[in-house]
């Protein structure tokens, strides 16, 4: 049951990332503006530079918060990557994470070492 569920979450997840595609597209171009705005407005001497670039670094960063739907998008690339990790990990890897003494597994650990 717990191998179904994060088929059904991963399922969803990967159609909602591919459903906001066009809208992380659109916030990594903003992204990007607003870094140019900003990289630009640092090496400006004048002052007309300075408000010219950070004119553009203001209207890339409003441009990128304004797109919810990316966010979206990026909180289910993030529940992809969640049901990805959970779907590889093993049993044995899950009884090494939960028990607190690394000496545990010493002995598996140092033939899976010298192979």
């Amino acid at each position: 049951m717990k191998k179904f569920g994060l088929a059904l979450l991963g399922v969803v997840a990967v159609i909602v990332a591919l459903a906001n595609l066009g809208s992380l597209l659109a916030l990594a171009l903003s992204a990007v503006i607003a870094y140019a705005g900003f990289h630009y407005y640092r090496k400006s001497d004048s002052t007309i530079l300075k408000l010219f670039w950070g004119g553009v670094f203001l209207v890339g960063l409003l441009t990128a918060v304004s797109n919810i739907p990316a966010f979206v998008g990026i909180l289910a690339i993030i529940g992809v990557l969640y049901v990805w990790r959970k779907w590889k990990c093993t049993e044995n890897e899950q009884i090494i994470t939960q028990s607190g003494d690394p000496f545990v597994n010493f002995e598996r650990q140092w033939d899976e070492i010298t192979k």
